[in-house]
């Protein structure tokens, strides 16, 4: 498909990066295909993820199409972006349509990208996950990547203040080695789920900063002693 509004949105995004001087780390880009249909899904700790997830497929020059609510699309502003990069709109009452153009575009090659949570987690966990990702790679025969992003939380996220002109943040990427779940695979949600815990486990082990003092460790989960909420058991 035609790409006239994505590589210079993809080249502005990048000058706001260096002139931030943020500290972005990929970890793992080669597991996305170079050709071919792929579903990455991501964990989901900020509004800005899909910002920073669709980086870790420009090494394989891959540009990410992303599923994301439809009231994204509505914006005078982002609206406009968003249909010019080919992002899919998600009807979360009438999701078979979305599930229908997503399944389209893989097949048609193109990478999508899915946050299965379906919001961010104020754990910053991983949730409990929907199917959809799993049953899009089963159903067009793709690999399914997971990944994980961490830092991304410190400059946006859900009942924090916005912090987009924060300097000198760390941002890790880390993509894992493609699944492959079949059209019958019951536990293939499950695997999903713990593999990008694992990568997020991973991606908050090796990251390089630390909370300056008590007040700033709202962004470390509750099981590393962080101020986050403990994430709910079922």
């Amino acid at each position: 498909m035609s790409d006239l509004v994505y590589p210079p949105v993809i080249g502005l995004a990048k000058a706001l990066f260096r002139a931030l001087d943020l500290r972005i780390t990929v970890i793992g880009a080669e597991h996305l295909p170079r050709t071919g249909g792929a579903v990455l899904a991501s964990n989901h700790v900020s509004y800005l993820d899909f910002i920073f997830c669709g980086l870790a497929a420009q090494p394989s020059r891959r540009l990410v199409r992303f599923m994301a609510k439809q009231s994204v699309f509505k914006h005078r502003i982002g609206g406009p972006l968003m249909r010019g990069m080919h992002h899919i709109p998600v009807d979360r009452d009438a999701g078979l349509a979305s599930y229908k153009a997503a399944l389209a575009a893989l097949k048609d090659g193109e990478v999508v990208g899915v946050f299965p949570e379906a919001t961010i987690s104020q754990s910053f966990t991983v949730k409990e996950i929907k199917t959809g990702a799993t049953r899009m790679a089963a159903a067009a025969n793709v690999p399914l990547v997971p990944m994980a992003v961490w830092g991304t939380q410190r400059m946006w996220t859900k009942g924090h203040p916005r912090a987009l002109t924060r300097r000198h943040t760390p941002i890790s990427i880390v993509v894992g080695e493609p699944m492959r779940p079949g059209r019958r695979d019951d536990q293939a949600g499950t695997a999903l789920r713990a593999r990008m815990q694992e990568l997020l486990d991973q991606a908050q082990r090796d990251y390089p900063d630390k909370p300056a003092d008590s007040a700033d460790n709202w962004w470390l989960p509750a099981h590393l002693g962080g101020g986050a909420p403990p994430r709910k058991l079922r």
